[in-house]
């Protein structure tokens, strides 16, 4: 993992949800960590409402600690896998929206890939899905892509050799639609071997995005229609 630049004044800031999102910090039952859950985003839009930077670095620090944070929570019901994907959902515009400079954007960035890398069970999967608003701009958003497509390209191949998982995927397509390229996201999905709607709903935003709505229905058919066949 790359070494984590943090704002001194946020890493000063007195966060109560810190604490309590160390390593291994929960049992198995479900519902404390929820709890919890919901406290520390309560706590960070709280901040965000007065002073966004540092809400938006206490919502990178959540989503750096709670992964480790949830090794031990028993995730059957899907309960608590569902309370991390609302947390995500309302931290992301956090992080998107404030004001950051060039550099500390990219040390955010940094951070996020580095915690989204180190997700073994997951729970911060579906932070991929939002890479390109976290970019806050087309250029930065075109620069991971550029960063990641090779990636993908390879874990796509067509030689099974080196065909492979790619955590990255999702990181990249969304990307690639924050940037405007939406052509190479169709060009990129169609060496997708499985057809799987998780990527191909990428597909249908760029269709979206060109103004080809009727295009973009058929698209989304088909993959469910493949996806059904399968």
């Amino acid at each position: 993992m790359s070494p984590k630049t943090i704002d001194p004044a946020a890493e000063a800031h007195d966060w109560e949800f810190k604490p309590r999102f160390r390593r291994n910090a929960f049992g198995w039952r479900s519902q404390p960590a929820i709890a919890r859950v919901k406290q520390a985003v309560s706590e960070i839009k709280k901040v965000a409402k007065n002073e966004p930077l540092l809400g938006a670095e206490g919502a990178i620090l959540f989503l750096e600690r709670v992964s480790p944070a949830l090794a031990h929570v028993d995730s059957s019901s899907g309960a608590i896998g569902s309370a991390v994907n609302s947390a995500i959902e309302t931290l992301v515009p956090i992080i998107a929206k404030a004001p950051a400079d060039a550099r500390t954007r990219e040390s955010w960035l940094k951070r996020l890939f580095d915690a989204y890398q180190d997700d073994d069970i997951p729970y911060i999967e579906s932070l991929g899905d939002h890479w390109g608003a976290l970019c806050a701009s087309k250029s930065v958003a075109s620069a991971w892509a550029d960063q990641l497509i090779e990636g993908v390209k390879l874990s796509w191949s067509r030689d099974e050799r080196v065909r492979g998982y790619f955590k990255g995927t999702t990181n990249c397509l969304s990307a690639l639609i924050a940037a405007g390229r939406h052509d190479e996201v169709l060009a990129l999905l169609e060496l997708e071997p499985y057809r799987m709607w998780h990527y191909r709903q990428f597909g249908v935003q760029a269709l979206v995005a060109k103004g080809s709505t009727s295009e973009a229905i058929r698209y989304a058919e088909e993959g469910r229609h493949r996806a059904k066949a399968r």
